[in-house]
């Protein structure tokens, strides 16, 4: 958890807890007890005794970074060190009240952190499916507007006094490996379609209507404020007796530049994140939190960060406890996360530290000013000195509102994929239907449908709560398990009595899978397998129901379900991943086809032999053939899947044309500008000039078209997502087998045509990052494939010359 050192089990009981009556936090912001919206409130220094035209920081005229210079000088060495942890103490003798910048908003404000509360004013807010179902939609718009209505949400809260407005969400990281705990959170395994989330999700959470493209960024107003986390190379947490507070992930440059570090730079660069967070472990040998070249050198200043840096909390302990890097103390190891670039400390260290490091010679005073002087424009980007009027009226009645509740459904909807439907099983006539049987431990599934990272939903409608509420039906429930892990059955009993209630019904859902007591924060899977006794649940209800057996599958990661994939007495499959608090309603709408699922597998589905192949430590991408190591998602990896990154199937069916794409792209170099060698597997394939550097290129100039119409030609409405891959010409060594370079949801009529058109930059969807780290644009043929199984493909030849 970004934010707490503590047992996992510890965690999920405070969550629940949370969930079940609301969680009682006291005030962190004296703004609601002085009873005002904002910090340069004449009244307010009034009542402090201070006369508000004596400080230069109220100053509205003023820019940003010169009243922030003024508050920071009027500290002193002792106040200012206590304004560097997430719970700011505030200095009540020049009027700035305390602040706590810790709050979340994953897929909804959460009361993870304690900026955010929830009590009878505030009963409860949004909750929408965790990020990796979202993701599975693919559907940029509705990333954006998830993030707008969150961001709607918390500005209501804090000006109800129970919610900051720094948001540390997204979580961004790349999901490496099926058998990280936390791939619930995350936009899934490719570094594209995760930074183009971040860069929606962000812009959502931030962005103030009209002031989008405010030239000056350091100035810019803010909705809420959001971070990206967690930087950089972090996809393990515990596993198998290695945990990510003692992890050295080794990563080579190629990957760090290729997948790791690609998301972050589009959140900073294209979404403007007005906030980084460095994660617990370390990369190669430095913990992230202290590397001055990965927080100042790139965030800060290759990317031109406009926000500050926050640390995982409790990161700079961990660096001393759990890395013992460099045998630093407390004041050494904060002095060096704070001239790497680290401004902000979640936890205590610096607070407890920074002033004796300064009296020791290890910093300067005027190293914690420059961070202080970032974190509070930030804060006057926000309002929270000068107000915002344009948001001055949110309040209770735009928490939780109808139209939320009804994105929440939509996304669930749209993340539904569609696994397997012998038959056209699904969808089901509801008229046709008169008893249903739902059998499995999700299939009263509450508080598992939210996931982490939330907060109080603001109605939860499980999927036994959505079948019951249908008219004139017939429903049964059975667990068939105690619960999710499945492992005390009663001696079959559970079983035996799910299997008796299906005898007679119409139809059997089937509701499995995973939850966090099996895949979580500090919790990472063993293996790829359902728990416990699930599959035999699964195989003795197949073989006994009498009508059509449907499989819902509820989790993050994927899961080998090869056995039910090949029975045929399970007609249809669905993967919902964790759906939020519509998640029932969301499933029986595509069950009985008021919705037909469009979404599309954002991870790849292993076999679940993969785990033997290689351990989670293992960072390459590449297959290692040294230690017979295969490659790591759909990219580098070229083995069967129970089912491949971006699978999903329809309700109807979509046929693709080409109707038009640029087919050569001749790019004259200029003197000053070079070929770059590439390693060619035969030498036959090597080109005159092999390759130039993308930073080079004027790849404006040079824009790639590629348009296709898509025919819905089948009998129902529907989405197709789009999907448009680049491979590279053929003999590159060390190459990508083919990877994501644009893609579009769109709806599509019964019989009806839409035509998409992708206008691509051939820098960034037809590069290569070499072994050496460059990032060049090679010559040759490229191939295009647009669609499943490469539904149409084309060719893109690339010349370089002099």
């Amino acid at each position: 958890m970004a934010g707490c050192k503590m047992m996992f089990v510890c965690c999920l009981l405070l969550t629940l807890l949370a969930m079940s009556h609301g969680r009682e936090n006291p005030k962190v912001l004296t703004l609601s007890d002085d009873d005002v919206s904002h910090v340069c409130n004449p009244s307010r220094f009034m009542k402090l005794g201070l006369e508000m035209s004596k400080f230069v920081y109220c100053d509205s005229s003023l820019p940003y970074e010169v009243r922030a210079k003024d508050l920071v000088d009027r500290m002193t060495l002792a106040e200012k060190v206590q304004q560097m942890g997430n719970n700011a103490q505030g200095v009540a003798r020049i009027g700035l009240p305390k602040y706590e910048w810790w709050s979340e908003a994953l897929h909804g404000v959460s009361n993870v952190g304690p900026g955010t509360y929830f009590d009878d004013v505030v009963p409860g807010a949004t909750s929408f499916p965790t990020v990796i179902l979202t993701a599975a939609s693919f559907n940029k718009s509705l990333w954006r507007n998830i993030g707008e209505f969150v961001s709607t949400e918390a500005r209501a809260m804090y000006n109800l006094g129970r919610a900051g407005l720094t948001y540390w969400s997204p979580n961004i990281n790349v999901v490496r490996d099926p058998r990280w705990g936390r791939i619930l959170e995350t936009p899934g395994e490719d570094p594209y379609v995760v930074g183009l989330y971040a860069t929606n999700y962000v812009r959502g959470l931030q962005d103030v209507k009209g002031t989008e493209n405010t030239t000056d960024l350091s100035s810019r107003p803010l909705k809420v404020a959001s971070c990206c986390k967690h930087y950089t190379a972090y996809d393990l947490d515990a596993w198998r007796g290695v945990d990510r507070y003692h992890f050295n992930a080794k990563v080579t440059e190629q990957d760090m530049t290729e997948t790791f570090l690609r998301p972050f730079e589009m959140c900073v660069k294209d979404g403007d994140v007005s906030s980084v967070m460095c994660s617990y472990n370390s990369v190669n040998g430095i913990p992230t939190c202290a590397d001055p070249n990965l927080l100042k050198g790139i965030i800060r200043g290759k990317w031109n960060l406009h926000g500050y840096i926050v640390s995982d909390c409790d990161s700079i302990e961990v660096m001393v406890d759990g890395h013992k890097w460099l045998g630093d103390n407390k004041e050494q190891a904060s002095s060096q996360a704070l001239t790497a670039g680290l401004d902000l400390d979640c936890g205590s260290y610096y607070g407890d530290s920074l002033q004796g490091a300064v009296l020791d010679g290890l910093i300067k005073e005027k190293d914690i000013d420059r961070s202080l002087k970032y974190l509070y424009i930030v804060l006057m980007r926000l309002g929270f000195f000068d107000g915002n009027p344009t948001f001055r009226s949110l309040g209770k009645d735009d928490v939780c509102s109808v139209e939320h509740v009804e994105l929440a459904l939509e996304a669930a909807r749209e993340g539904i994929v569609l696994l397997k439907n012998d038959g056209d099983t699904l969808p089901l006539n509801i008229n046709k239907v008169n008893s249903i049987a739902i059998v499995g431990p999700h299939g009263n599934a509450t508080s598992a449908m939210i996931g982490n990272y939330a907060g109080v939903p603001c109605k939860i409608v499980s999927p036994l709560d959505a079948f019951t509420a249908l008219n004139n039906k017939k429903v049964t429930f059975e667990m068939g398990c105690s619960n999710v892990l499945c492992a005390d059955n009663n001696n079959g009993g559970l079983i035996f009595t799910a299997m008796q209630s299906t005898k007679d019904a119409d139809v059997t859902l089937l509701f499995v899978g995973l939850d966090l007591s099996v895949e979580a924060e500090s919790l990472d899977r063993t293996d790829l397998l359902l728990p416990g006794d699930q599959t035999d649940l699964i195989n003795q209800v197949a073989a006994t129901a009498k009508g059509p057996v449907i499989l819902v599958i509820m989790s993050a990661g994927g899961v080998d379900i090869t056995f039910a994939k090949n029975n045929p007495n399970i007609k249809s499959i669905l993967w919902v991943g964790y759906p939020g608090e519509q998640g029932g309603q969301a499933i029986v709408d595509v069950v009985f086809g008021n919705y037909n699922p469009g979404g599309r597998l954002p991870v790849t589905w292993y076999e679940a032999d993969y785990v033997n192949q290689l351990p989670m430590t293992s960072m390459q991408l590449r297959p290692v053939e040294s230690l017979n190591y295969p490659g790591r998602t759909y990219r580098f990896f070229n083995g069967s899947t129970v089912y491949p990154f971006g699978y999903g199937l329809s309700y109807t069916k979509f046929a693709y044309k080409l109707v038009s794409s640029t087919q050569k792209l001749d790019i004259k170099l200029a003197n000053h500008q070079h070929c770059r060698v590439v390693n060619y597997l035969d030498p036959k394939f090597k080109q005159d000039c092999p390759a130039a550097g993308v930073d080079q290129l004027d790849c404006d100039a040079n824009t790639v078209t590629v348009e296709v119409a898509v025919q819905n030609v089948g009998p129902k409405d529907g989405n197709e997502v789009v999907l448009v891959y680049a491979k590279a010409p053929q003999g590159i060594a060390g190459t990508y087998i083919k990877q994501l370079i644009a893609f579009e949801r769109v709806f599509v009529a019964a019989g009806g045509t839409q035509n998409v058109k992708f206008e691509l930059d051939p820098c960034k969807c037809f590069n290569i990052v070499q072994d050496t780290a460059y990032n060049v644009l090679p010559s040759g043929i490229h191939g295009i494939e647009i669609g499943n199984n490469a539904a149409i493909t084309t060719t893109l030849q690339v010349n370089l010359h002099h």
